[in-house]
């Protein structure tokens, strides 16, 4: 298939900015091109891939970066920047779309998906979060009548925030495992990754950390610098251990050293990116019961479940899941989340849609 892929214009890849979705990318371009696919990146200025998407083309916008979702008043209306990046990458869209089988969209936002009818090429959108805007929830739960295949979710959880008619196509995420080394021996430090911002619950980790009596290494980048001040004055100088925003090599090897991963999320992630690569250097997680990491957590397997926002059973699940055993995390992983495992399910997923597509016309 001739793939294009549509980047989230929140910032431009390799930034950080845009989260989990830059993870993503990665992988649904180098796993589709492993397995023969003709893949064209449409992305930020300034946007890089890493080595193994070396086969793709990459198209480049400027643009002003748009706002995110997740940021704003769940009432709040569609907004875009003067000279909006999401503008010029959906112009590029279906000025080219002629060249390609079908568009892959990893943007969440309202233009990208009301243009779904209104393409000539299929237009298939990789849902990367949950109910976060009224707005969205409206059009999506539109498509998911009008044009349910053109729909796919990460998680099970994460597709339950919508009205959906029929049962979600899930497709999880993947990652290069090869990138990720398994590190048996782990040290007596805790760690936390996400981005720095008060949705992510920091400062529950950092309680938790602190009333263990364990260090507290902190990967990420810091979106709002005056919370993450708020949250080091309220624990013990010390505490915690700011390592900033790592690519995957450096971070996978600091990762490693951990004793358990925590993952305290204030809303319903779509998937939990670094519950997994945590998993794959063999690092179990303790994590509140809520959203994708909820499915990705096995109790007693690949670390443990706490009670959402509940500090104390946050710190219970970090002791229990210090007891399980490290190889078992990897090998969860190379089972369900590898790059492979991933491509495999988003080939059959835009395999069916190019086949419709090709019935219409």
């Amino acid at each position: 298939m001739r793939i294009l892929v549509a980047s989230t214009p929140v910032g431009c890849l390799g930034s950080g900015r845009g989260g989990g979705v830059e993870l993503t990318a990665a992988a649904l371009v180098a796993g589709l091109l492993e397995r023969g696919h003709r893949l064209t990146v449409l992305a930020g200025e300034g946007s890089r891939l890493p080595p193994a998407c070396d086969g793709a083309t990459l198209w480049c916008e400027r643009g002003a970066d748009q706002p995110s979702w997740q940021h704003r008043p769940r009432q709040a209306p569609v907004e875009l920047p003067p000279d909006a990046l999401l503008g010029r990458l959906w112009r590029r869209a279906l000025q080219e779309q002629g060249q390609f089988d079908v568009i892959v969209n990893l943007a969440y936002d309202w233009l990208p998906l009301w243009l779904t009818p209104h393409t000539a090429t299929p237009l298939a959108h990789l849902v990367s979060m949950g109910s976060v805007a009224e707005v969205m929830d409206g059009l999506i739960a539109e498509l998911a009548r009008s044009h349910p295949r053109h729909l796919a979710f990460h998680t099970a959880a994460q597709a339950a925030d919508f009205a959906l008619q029929d049962p979600p196509r899930l497709v999880g995420n993947g990652f290069d495992l090869d990138r990720y080394g398994f590190q048996a021996e782990p040290e007596p430090l805790l760690g936390w990754a996400g981005r720095i911002a008060p949705e992510k619950g920091l400062e529950d980790a950092a309680a938790v950390a602190a009333g263990l009596g364990l260090p507290l290494a902190v990967w990420g980048l810091e979106e709002d610098g005056a919370y993450a001040r708020r949250v080091e004055a309220a624990v013990p100088a010390g505490t915690l251990q700011w390592r900033g925003f790592l690519p995957t090599e450096r971070l996978q090897a600091d990762l490693g050293r951990c004793a358990v991963l925590l993952n305290t999320p204030k809303w319903n992630e779509a998937f939990g990116n670094v519950v997994v690569e945590a998993m794959a250097c063999g690092v179990p997680v303790a994590a509140y019961a809520r959203g994708g990491p909820a499915e990705i957590v096995q109790e007693g397997l690949t670390g443990a479940l706490a009670v959402p926002d509940d500090r104390a059973s946050l710190a219970a699940a970090v002791l229990r899941a210090r007891q399980v055993r490290r190889g078992d995390c990897r090998r969860w992983v190379e089972e369900h989340c590898s790059q492979q495992a991933f491509a495999a399910r988003l080939e059959a997923w835009l395999a069916e849609l190019c086949e419709a597509g090709a019935e219409r016309r």
